[in-house]
């Protein structure tokens, strides 16, 4: 071989050496400067039909993608650290990810999920925790509320989020402690007025009618992610379809007698067996919400993710997926669920080890999926009426909402049936 053509060789196999395939978002605890970006950036890439994988236990649950200049330029834009690849180092990590005695597992992102936030038009005295993350991490969303819900437009979207809210009709149980602040006093009549215009003589006949829609949308396929107050509200809705719960200063007449008994479990999502709360003046729904019966304190309030296996059931692998199995608690008007009251064939994915409440839960329903995560702002740990929002540029790396957003990606993963 000559000397020209030896260089030549040489500096061909350097180049190709040189040459990245792949860019890796690292989502360990020490490597990434902003977990929540990172979520957005794959999104993203999702969107723009660039190949994407979710690669489940590798540090932190990282997202491996293709390599392309406005990816990189992207993630510096953004502040998301990344890791450029070579074929090589990309085959021998997908390789320990393959391998039988490792809990890992590479996930295809398939598809960018259109995302609809349920929320009222209009400024709320509350912040919602789901839309801040979104926004933040640049991941578009369509607000959508009664009226869109009632004129079938779920079928656009394959994602939906419910938060602090309602579905009983008794007003989020204001009453007691807000019923002469202006905010509550325009909220009741906006409600009563557009629940005339959509043909319903009752607040609490209007949000049951939203509820069923709701529940048909997750059974035809649809994923729904439910924070706080949605959660309850939401199966107390549906048990008590047909029954009146709400007492004269909510709907104008009085609730039915022994409406407890008339409560029908089988129509729920996730819980049974609850009490409702009768006294229109208490801020809560049921027995199914722990806030009143915990005694926890503030510094000891952590709950506790499960660990599943990412070969064998992805799904909830994809849910938990953290750079921290312990995640700081934070209250809600919903703060957690009695264990007690959970249906057998609902998942807990994350409970307090304090008093076993469950935190973080997971449920099929027809062919569609939800997700209830008790409390309100995982980075707030008491968010209250008339509290400024959370500033997320200060919680790039929240534990919390991280869990929010995989929840949010996981509906882009090919659909594997789970094993078990």
């Amino acid at each position: 071989m000559t000397l020209k053509k030896f260089f030549f060789v040489f500096i061909t196999m350097i180049s190709y050496a040189a040459k990245a395939s792949f860019i890796l978002l690292p989502m360990d605890e020490t490597t990434q400067q902003n977990h929540l970006k990172a979520y957005g950036i794959t999104y993203w890439c999702i969107e723009k039909k660039y190949k994407a994988s979710w690669l489940l236990n590798y540090r932190g649950g990282s997202f491996l993608l293709a390599d392309a200049p406005e990816i990189r330029k992207e993630c510096q834009i953004r502040g998301v650290s990344f890791e450029v690849l070579s074929d090589a180092e990309t085959n021998q990590i997908l390789a320990e990810i393959a391998s039988p005695s490792q809990n890992m597992e590479a996930v295809v992102l398939e598809k960018a999920p259109k995302v609809a936030v349920y929320t009222p038009k209009g400024k709320q005295p509350w912040d919602d925790a789901v839309t801040l993350v979104l926004t933040y991490a640049e991941i578009p969303f369509t607000p959508i509320y009664d009226e869109e819900v009632l004129s079938d437009q779920l079928l656009l979207y394959d994602w939906l989020h419910l938060h602090h809210e309602d579905f009983t009709g008794q007003y989020g149980k204001f009453f007691g402690s807000n019923r002469n602040s202006p905010w509550y006093i325009e909220q009741k009549a906006a409600s009563e007025i557009l629940a005339t215009k959509l043909g319903y003589k009752k607040v609490s006949d209007e949000k049951g009618a939203v509820a069923k829609k709701i529940r048909d949308f997750v059974i035809g396929g649809g994923f729904m992610f439910a924070m706080c107050s949605a959660t309850d509200s939401f199966d107390i809705a549906l048990a008590a379809d047909g029954v009146d719960i709400c007492e004269p200063m909510f709907d104008g007449d009085a609730s039915e007698s022994n409406y407890q008994s008339k409560i029908n479990y089988i129509h729920t999502f996730a819980f049974k067996d609850f009490i409702l709360d009768r006294k229109p003046e208490h801020y809560e729904f049921s027995n199914i919400d722990m806030t009143e019966k915990r005694i926890i304190p503030m510094e000891k309030d952590y709950f506790t993710l499960m660990e599943f296996s990412a070969k064998w059931d992805p799904i909830p692998s994809m849910l938990c997926q953290n750079h921290t199995q312990l995640v700081k608690g934070f209250m809600g008007q919903t703060t957690a669920f009695d264990h007690n009251l959970i249906k057998s064939n609902v998942l807990i994915m994350g409970s307090c080890e304090l008093n076993g409440e469950a935190r973080y839960i997971h449920g099929e329903k027809g062919k569609g999926m939800y997700t209830f995560f008790g409390g309100h702002d995982p980075e707030d740990y008491q968010h209250r009426v008339g509290d400024a929002p959370t500033v997320l540029d200060l919680h790039p790396n929240s534990p919390g909402y991280r869990l929010i957003l995989n929840n949010v990606l996981f509906p882009a993963a090919r659909k594997k049936k789970m094993k078990t």
